[in-house]
């Protein structure tokens, strides 16, 4: 077990995650790409590609509004535009940026109607950055833009290119600050679960369950808890990917996806349960599950591919889907870091076509989901995984090696009720033999 748990804090007695090597060493990977493309200049606007250039944030009810923005010019450091007085705050508190935070308001998500002139002043401090360095004739690679700013950027004589796929390919092998980061995210669900675990019971409700779990990311010190999927009962199949107001009831299958972030650094980590007792069912889809799950784990190494673990996974007709695009997800890999999909996608759908090699340093989660034959339940497991030099560490630790029953025991006059049995059982001897009896009594009484 090589990766290290540490707390959250900063101490001067112990050697943990180094911030300012991780925001040098994520700047300089973006940067070694950049120069090798034939980008003049990275212009971004996703709040995680901001995040990994220039190491500010200012809150998550900004991650969905494209209000930020940062130009990465070769050979040179970057420029931000951030939201009204964050950039003032960045110039006090960021010296890596300094000057280089400004004001910059955009669209807003076209809050800002065209005739405000947002998306031109926008194109227009672009322009006058990329003169100065003589980058104005170069391309200019983009994440994400709202199309009046790609627009105004064009008019500017402005060639736009995609810049996306550049970003990907920086973020996809982690540092290994990130990986600690990773880690020490993990660590704070592997304690909610445990609450979780001990919590569930009859008469509680997926949201109550969604509302714990919040809270015991919140107090560890989770920067946001980006979802909680509270799946149970029959909402286990097909998989709704929501939580809802549902009741937990005995018998029940549940699952949970959790997705929060550590100084921005994501999980995405289901683990599977019962609620008193478990039908045979249920366990056998969840044994099934996990088949699926280790053999996937089991070719994490340096050197194969995500076509190669794609393949033991089951084909979408094999689980009741007429298509891997009807499927998709269910039998999925992602890498995660700053965002909760990142590259390699490992996925039927499309590695066994388009494959990537495994390489030591990325790190993702593997996720698979196996129908009971009852027609209702349904297992989900996930497990993240951290490529190493010669194999892998798994770093989601809650235990999941066979299917957990939660919930308080009930005991009758001859002990404790089994925790595995159907929720029709099938009738004793002595049920049978009155069921006998009384339609012998019925055929002597019609005569």
């Amino acid at each position: 077990m090589a990766l290290k748990t540490h707390g959250t804090m900063a101490v001067d007695w112990e050697q943990r995650i180094d911030m300012d090597r991780l925001r040098k060493e994520r700047l300089a990977r973006v940067k070694a790409l950049l120069a090798k493309s034939e980008i003049g200049a990275l212009l971004c606007f996703d709040m995680n590609n901001v995040r990994y250039i220039t190491a500010t944030h200012i809150g998550t009810w900004a991650q969905d509004k494209i209000s930020r923005f940062t130009l990465l010019p070769q050979n040179d450091e970057p420029i931000l535009w951030d939201f009204g007085s964050a950039a003032k705050h960045h110039q006090l508190n960021c010296p890596w940026l300094g000057e280089r935070s400004r004001p910059g308001i955009s669209l807003l998500r076209g809050a800002m109607s065209p005739e405000m002139g947002r998306a031109e002043d926008v194109a227009k401090k672009i322009k006058i950055e990329l003169e100065m360095r003589g980058l104005h004739k170069e391309p200019v690679g983009i994440d994400v833009v709202e199309p009046p700013i790609l627009f105004a950027l064009q008019r500017e004589g402005i060639n736009v290119v995609d810049g996306q796929q550049l970003m990907s390919d920086a973020r996809v092998i982690k540092t290994q600050d990130e990986i600690s980061l990773l880690n020490t995210s993990a660590m704070m669900v592997d304690a909610a679960y445990h609450d979780l675990y001990c919590a569930m019971k009859p008469g509680m409700r997926e949201n109550e369950a969604v509302g714990l779990v919040n809270k015991i990311l919140y107090d560890l010190g989770s920067e946001y808890v980006e979802g909680v999927n509270a799946i149970s009962g029959e909402r286990c199949n097909p998989h709704p990917h929501v939580f809802s107001d549902r009741v937990l009831r005995p018998g029940d299958p549940v699952y949970y996806d959790i997705l929060h972030s550590f100084m921005g650094y994501r999980t995405c980590y289901y683990r599977c349960f019962s609620i008193g007792y478990a039908s045979h069912a249920l366990i056998d889809a969840y044994s099934r599950c996990r088949d699926y799950l280790d053999a996937a784990i089991s070719l994490i190494r340096p050197g194969r591919t995500t076509g190669e673990i794609a393949s033991v996974w089951p084909k979408a007709q094999e689980f009741g889907f007429p298509n891997e695009e009807a499927a998709f997800a269910l039998q999925f890999g992602h890498g995660i870091g700053l965002a909760i999909w990142e590259k390699p996608v490992i996925s039927r759908l499309v590695s066994l076509e388009h494959s990537y090699e495994i390489k030591p340093g990325m790190v993702f989660a593997l996720e698979t989901f196996w129908p009971s034959t009852d027609g209702w339940s349904a297992a989900r497991i996930e497990e993240e995984i951290v490529v190493t030099e010669t194999g892998h560490e798994v770093i989601t630790r809650f235990p999941a090696e066979k299917l957990l029953v939660a919930g308080a025991h009930y005991f009758t006059v001859d002990g404790p009720l089994p925790t595995t049995r159907e929720h029709d059982p099938a009738p004793s001897e002595r049920i049978v033999e009155m069921v006998e009896a009384s339609a012998r009594t019925e055929q002597v009484v019609s005569r």
